[in-house]
């Protein structure tokens, strides 16, 4: 017999060899063999508690696993297809810092002053509504984490509890986000009750007209079938049912924003607002300049969260030429995917006085509570320190135009 080649072998080789086979098989069939950098790699232990998170995006995933799908869908829904949502946050990338070297920066300043009163940084807590959706403290836990870390407070017309029990909580005046209703006297009775709150500030919103196609929020409703009275009185949805709005007669509303904002509305809104007049949702510098010449103390650049157009314009991107019609002539704010304190910086450079936080704050009420707050200002705040110094600017202040530039990258 020839031998075409086959090395002689023990029957007991070839019996092993066979036996080896399903073993082969299934290996081939498994994962492939990791180098021993993964193979030996552990996953971190679960979370529990707020000074364990490293980064406030990380905080929205432990906020969907706390909430009810119809609560996180509330809070994570944009419009349509969810662009300009994304876009609030992606835009900061296309923004690069140009970082200077030989600066002292030993000694670090990071306090700013918003219409005469100083901030120990240039972070404020945006307006957010119904918190009571999120986490039992509801907006008395945010409430407090703002005074533990002398943050200012822009308190929703839609909150779930009194704008008294939030300043008692905040233990310093507010500012009081205005929707004024399609009726005159309830949005003058809002204000109204806000001064004698001793708010400081009314921020009239005008980025959040009737009709808006939130999918994402559909979504989630359909996979959520609880009547949710706890947060919705009589299992009401409107603005003009909340806490806020108590006592007066809204018999005659039948949407929470006007759909006649005029330069002539601003007018007698200036005219009836004793304190300070922030308008919250311009986008563009005619806008702006308009608002300003109306009486206007104060802008905000924002689009709601991208919870109410798909315009497909980032904030980030509007506030240069909001800045620009302003010319320094007011405060001018910003809100709407901030996530980094890069992002804060980004927006400091590029015009923005101060900078609001919205659903990340949410995100960490609904995670744990009041710490969970008091994390994201002190992530924020403490980035915001980190990249002040690489970039060698030692104070607010010397956050300028010069340390930006768009990216070339994409």
């Amino acid at each position: 017999m020839r031998n075409f080649g086959v090395r002689n072998v023990t029957r007991r080789a070839v019996l092993g060899g066979l036996a080896a086979l399903p073993a082969l098989a299934a290996r081939s069939l498994a994962a492939p063999v990791l180098p021993p950098s993964r193979a030996f790699l552990r996953l971190p232990p679960s979370i529990t508690a707020a000074s364990q998170v490293l980064n406030v995006s990380e905080f929205e995933a432990l906020a969907r696993e706390a909430l009810p799908p119809a609560h996180f869908g509330y809070l994570a829904t944009g419009v349509d297809d969810d662009q300009t949502l994304a876009r609030n946050h992606d835009a900061f990338s296309h923004y690069e810092i140009r970082a200077h070297r030989f600066v002292d920066v030993s000694r670090l300043d990071m306090s700013c002053s918003v219409f005469g009163v100083d901030w120990p940084s240039p972070i404020y807590l945006s307006a957010i509504g119904g918190m009571r959706a999120f986490h039992p403290e509801a907006e008395i836990g945010v409430a407090r984490a703002a005074a533990s870390r002398s943050v200012q407070v822009m308190l929703s017309s839609a909150s779930s509890i009194s704008m008294e029990s939030i300043r008692d909580a905040r233990g310093a005046p507010l500012w009081q986000q205005l929707y004024a209703t399609d009726d005159w006297a309830v949005a003058e009775g809002v204000v109204r009750r806000a001064e004698h709150a001793g708010c400081t500030a009314i921020a009239l919103t005008v980025d959040n007209r009737a009709g808006r196609n939130n999918e994402t929020l559909m979504r989630a409703m359909r996979i959520d079938s609880r009547t949710c009275t706890e947060c919705h009185a009589n299992n009401s949805h409107e603005v003009w049912r909340k806490a806020n709005y108590a006592g007066l007669d809204v018999a005659r509303v039948t949407a929470h924003t006007p759909l006649d904002i005029t330069p002539a509305y601003l007018d007698r809104l200036r005219a009836r607002v004793a304190g300070k007049l922030i308008i919250k949702g311009i986008v563009t510098g005619e806008d702006a300049a308009l608002a300003v010449e109306h009486g206007a103390d104060g802008i905000v650049v924002s689009n709601h969260g991208g919870r109410d157009e798909e315009t497909l314009r980032a904030t980030i991107d509007c506030l240069p030429e909001v800045a620009a019609a302003v010319r320094g002539r007011v405060p001018v704010l910003l809100d709407g995917g901030v996530r980094r304190g890069t992002d804060v910086f980004k927006a400091l450079a590029l015009g923005a006085t101060a900078v609001g936080i919205g659903r990340p704050q949410v995100w960490g009420l609904a995670a744990f509570g009041q710490s969970g707050v008091e994390a994201v200002i002190d992530i924020l705040n403490r980035e915001l320190a980190q990249i002040m110094r690489q970039a060698g600017t030692p104070t607010i202040a010397s956050i300028t135009r010069e340390f930006v530039t768009a990216s070339t990258w994409r």
